[in-house]
């Protein structure tokens, strides 16, 4: 992978064609977000090697390919481009040009109830999304707590909830999760309630 790519957007995972291809790939209508202020496109790869491309009222329909190394070449308005293909997770794929220093940033649209169609409704979407993974990654640890010097737990953060409403615990007792070993990042009970 390019290093300006990955500097760009860490943690990239490459297209595997047995993970990706039917479950998160086709029949999904993946938004452009490079140009979507001055105009919306919906790039949907289809079996049989079609790619329809929404624009307004214009539908647009070309192809693309891909190889045994997971390469797609795709036939544009510009020519034909090869790109490789990356996931940040299932909803972000990156198509990175292979002869240019660009990439292209999608959304998976397909099972977002809004529409996408400018640069703050993708602030937005970004905005949910990886706020309810963190919701969900905090429900799915527990914590130590750490009152008077002495340290407890490990709690989930349910149970600290409760704790801090029946007035065992202070709502300002720094925690760490189960994985860390201080309380280096100073986070407090608070804190973690305060994402839920």
């Amino acid at each position: 992978m390019k290093e300006y790519l990955l500097n760009t957007i860490p943690n990239l995972l490459p297209f595997d064609f047995s993970l990706h291809h039917d479950a998160f790939f086709i029949n999904q209508e993946w938004v452009l977000v490079n140009g979507i202020s001055k105009k919306k496109s919906i790039y949907t790869f289809k079996k049989d090697n079609i790619l329809e491309i929404f624009r307004k009222d214009t539908v647009i329909e070309t192809s693309w390919t891909i190889n045994i190394q997971n390469i797609f070449s795709i036939e544009t308005e510009d020519g034909l481009i090869v790109v490789k293909a990356y996931f940040k997770d299932d909803d972000v794929l990156v198509l990175n040009h292979q002869n240019k220093k660009e990439f292209a940033l999608f959304i998976n649209s397909t099972n977002y109830t809004e529409e996408l169609n400018s640069v703050e409704d993708v602030q937005l979407f970004l905005k949910e999304k990886y706020q309810q993974k963190v919701t969900n990654l905090i429900y799915d640890h527990e914590f130590y707590y750490i009152e008077k010097s002495e340290e407890f737990g490990p709690y989930s953060v349910e149970k600290l909830s409760e704790k801090v409403k029946n007035e065992d615990i202070s709502v300002y007792c720094f925690v760490r999760d189960v994985n860390e070993y201080d309380y280096s990042k100073r986070l407090r009970i608070y804190d973690l309630i305060k994402e839920l």
